[in-house]
């Protein structure tokens, strides 16, 4: 019996043309298994877990703590009651300055309704108020911190302590990426870093790949991301490949270790970057007349304005989740003359919200792009020194546009003189159940194992309100 081995049949009469021909389809038979494998993959462990209203958000973050009472939500009790001390049924509210209540300080702005819904605006934001039948007021938000960096940290990760994930971070650990070239996660800064700097856009304990990825407004988006001229993209890819294998090699026996994970999703993503980046960021070929629109024209509007156009061009273009800040560093802080912070805060800010609200409008995207508009608290109706309001995270207001939110209503409400929520109170942890929820996700649904338990984006809490979408 012949026992020799069986020889594959190997055809002797091929051409060069024909072997080449075979060979260069087997390789890519191989890429097109790699990249059905990895859709695969997304379809299992990143599907929505029902159909989601909104593909992106864009989050228009003002630090410092906007005025609520002297914005969105007018009391004529403050009025009638200015100068004098905080009647004693709504408690003695411990300040984030540690004093007690000073006299109630009335607001000096007039305030009008607006659109066919008839919500009331005050005259620091007139452009926004063009829009208010696009966008649902959530005007009895509460939270739980009474300084910036805790009060910043929960509005971005939902604890006042730092360690837990963004919530940038929970959607794109949720929905994974929709695009090959750009991150999904990106954050956008006007003049500095916020209050407690990258842990508002941290991953926490999510592995690290899920964090958000900073871009810079002028230049280069992300430092370091242009290669040299002597390196061509041939010699880069190979020594990218290089490095993906030795650090592969090196994390088969580290697999706990998602900091190297995400080095190298990173320097992958980075590679793809290098000409996607430069060119959602490059707004020179944009219409003078959309400039025009975000305030690029003037040199008040100009930098926050930027921000807001290139958040649309990076939702264009398949980034999941965008936030902007727009006085980084605490300038919304108006613990004196609020009337001259929030003229200047107001004024850098109204036209390019509005723009951005308009723009997506326009564009068909709207109905698809979240935006939201809020503080990390609001201020309280009470002076501090003669003419600044101090921090009130008791009740605060919050406004939501677009994706799948009805347009032109007001949700809940603070007392009479503004300080606490009263009717329909929305914690920071309702107001992330909602978002979630508006992007396909339950997040109740949306866990991940960590230190023994089935960790939440909203950690023990949150209601979805289900009133922005009904």
């Amino acid at each position: 019996m012949n026992h020799e081995p069986r020889q594959p049949h190997i055809p002797q009469n091929l051409t060069r043309r024909e072997v080449l021909f075979r060979a260069g389809g087997g390789f890519g038979a191989l890429a097109l298994a790699y990249l059905q494998a990895q859709e695969a993959v997304a379809d299992t462990l990143q599907r929505p877990h029902f159909a989601p209203k909104a593909k992106s958000v864009i989050w228009c973050f003002m630090e410092g703590g906007p005025s609520h009472i002297d914005l969105f939500d007018p009391k004529p009790a403050l009025q009638r009651l200015a100068g004098q001390p905080l009647p004693p049924s709504y408690g003695r509210p411990i300040t984030a300055m540690g004093t007690a209540e000073n006299a109630l300080l009335p607001s000096k702005r007039t305030f009008k309704q607006h659109g066919q819904s008839g919500i009331w605006v005050s005259d620091w934001y007139p452009h926004i108020a063009e829009h208010v039948d696009n966008y649902t007021v959530l005007r009895s938000c509460w939270a739980d911190g009474l300084n910036h960096v805790g009060a910043v940290g929960q509005m971005n990760t939902g604890a006042i302590l730092s360690g837990r994930p963004s919530l940038g971070s929970w959607v794109q650990y949720g929905l994974g990426a929709a695009n090959n070239n750009l991150p999904t996660f990106v954050v956008l800064l006007d003049e500095r870093e916020p209050i407690g700097g990258p842990k508002n856009w941290s991953s926490g304990f999510l592995p690290a790949a899920y964090q958000g990825t900073q871009f810079r407004p002028d230049g280069n988006p992300i430092l370091a991301l242009k290669p040299p001229s002597t390196i061509g993209e041939a010699q880069q890819r190979s020594k990218l490949d290089f490095l993906t294998e030795i650090n592969r090699k090196y994390s088969k026996t580290r697999s706990d270790d998602t900091e190297l994970e995400a080095r190298i999703r990173a320097y992958e993503l980075a590679f793809q970057m290098q000409s996607a980046a430069p060119t959602a960021m490059d707004i020179s070929k944009e219409p003078d007349s959309v400039k025009k629109l975000y305030g690029l024209d003037s040199p008040a509007t100009e930098r926050f304005g930027k921000n807001c156009l290139m958040a649309r061009r990076l939702v264009e273009r398949g980034v999941r989740f965008v936030q902007l800040y727009c006085g980084t560093g605490s300038q919304w802080d108006a613990h004196s003359d609020i009337e001259g912070n929030h003229a200047k805060m107001c004024r850098i800010s109204d036209k390019p919200v509005a723009g951005l609200i308009s723009d997506l409008k326009q564009r068909g995207m709207l109905e698809e792009t979240l935006v939201i508009w809020g503080g990390e608290f609001g201020r309280t109706p009470m002076t501090e020194g003669t003419n600044g309001r101090d921090h009130n995270p008791w009740g605060f207001t919050v406004f939501m546009a677009g994706g799948g939110v009805k347009g032109g209503q007001v949700i809940g409400s603070t007392d009479e003189v503004g300080l606490r929520a009263e009717e329909r109170p929305i914690h920071i942890h309702d107001l992330h159940a909602t978002i979630l929820h508006l992007m396909g996700l339950n997040h109740r649904q949306l866990t991940y194992h960590h230190d023994g338990r089935e960790e939440r984006a909203t950690v023990n809490g949150g209601n979805v309100v289900k009133e922005v979408f009904v």
